[in-house]
């Protein structure tokens, strides 16, 4: 059976240099990174080393890259400490968040009483820059502001710029989720005043389980783990350096790449489009990731004209046929919800049909696309 993984949003496939990578470590550097001797010399060597070398890709300083497990980490360790210990009162964040984002926004006001204010959206996802500084105008809140640079369904890109610019202008705090742009753009936090950023690295062909939070100099943001002091104290526990040190190495490929790889992928993406809109027609494709302009390179989310009663076999049928694709995020796998993102955007009408998210990288290749096209067609004719 043909294997076609376009669930890339999901998760990434590993670069073989990165398990090179990490198998080198893995064998080397066993020590423990706060021990003494040796061998937890070299292995907080290796470790501070990944860190100076990712915090030159965001053009930032080491001491503000902190390890975690992963986004999901990182945006509980920001939005629980801004809320604990910063005396945020205030959330303004968007309802097409990852879940990482917006439940533990719930959970705090739930637990905590702060106020949650929505931004409001375009029919598109797109966030409406006006409404976002009335919201900011209200000084009586200390405010944290909460918005994902690039949304991880339908691939809507956020001014990321802009809002961190208007926020300094309302001395208002910036978290901003940059888990599905991070390896993909180029982001020089010395150019954009975000106050913290999360990262996860099997997003950009680097191991699971390993990610960090920018925190910018002087936040006073302290832990949500306790026990030893590594991170700077703000993340206790023994670093997986292996893992860490793969995500160095899967983000230096990224950027050393970056250019070519994105000319690659978007001429998937558009060969994509090309395919699938001239051979099913009444497709549509859902928030802005038609726009190459205002939408990642790496997704398409795309609302197929089948009716609700077969679109219940739609990605068994898919998965039959060797195809990895999504119908949201990989975390809500399970729910029979659905997407969240796609409820806040699309008609009643369109949230009957079927939406499939479709992912790619430059392991792709337009042979994929040409298949999984005709297995759509082919299942749609049937």
């Amino acid at each position: 059976m043909k294997k076609v993984y376009f669930d890339s949003a999901a998760t990434t496939q590993l670069r073989s240099e990165v398990i090179t990578c990490i198998s080198e470590v893995l064998k080397t550097e066993y020590g423990n990174p706060s021990s003494t001797h040796s061998y937890g010399r070299s292995s907080k060597s290796l470790l501070e080393n990944a860190r100076k070398e990712i915090a030159g890709y965001l053009n930032v300083s080491a001491a503000e890259i902190i390890f975690t497990s992963g986004g999901t980490e990182a945006d509980n360790l920001i939005l629980n400490s801004c809320v604990r210990d910063l005396g945020v009162t205030r959330i303004i964040t968007s309802k097409i968040e990852h879940h990482a984002v917006l439940h533990t926004v719930s959970s705090l006001e739930e637990d905590h009483g702060i106020k949650v204010d929505y931004v409001k959206l375009d029919d598109c996802g797109a966030v409406n820059y006006d409404h976002l500084e009335e919201l900011l105008k209200d000084g009586s809140y200390k405010t944290l502001v909460s918005l994902m640079h690039v949304n991880n369904e339908i691939g809507n890109i956020l001014d990321i710029k802009k809002v961190a610019d208007m926020c300094k202008k309302y001395d208002t705090l910036f978290h901003s989720d940059t888990v599905q742009s991070v390896g993909h753009y180029e982001l020089d936090l010395s150019e954009v005043p975000v106050d913290f950023a999360t990262v996860a690295a099997h997003k950009f062909h680097g191991p699971k389980g390993a990610g960090f939070a920018f925190v910018r100099k002087n936040s006073g943001l302290r832990p949500i783990i306790h026990g030893g002091a590594q991170e700077r104290g703000l993340r206790a526990g023994t670093e997986a350096v292996y893992a860490i040190a793969g995500m160095a190495e899967a983000l230096k490929l990224s950027y050393l790449n970056l250019e070519k790889e994105r000319k690659y992928i978007t001429e998937i993406k558009d060969y994509f489009k090309e395919r699938i809109t001239s051979e099913i027609p009444g497709v549509k494709f859902n928030g802005g990731c038609e726009d190459n302009e205002n939408s990642t390179y790496t997704l398409l989310n795309v609302c197929l004209p089948i009716s609700a009663e077969k679109s219940l076999l739609l990605l068994f049928q898919m998965d039959l046929n060797g195809i990895a694709c999504s119908k949201g995020s990989a975390c809500q796998s399970g729910s029979d919800k659905g997407s969240h993102v796609l409820r806040e955007i699309l008609s009643e009408e369109d949230l009957e049909k079927p939406s499939i998210r479709f992912s790619f990288s430059s392991f792709n290749t337009k042979e994929e696309v040409d298949y999984v096209v005709d297995v759509l067609k082919t299942f749609i004719e049937s």
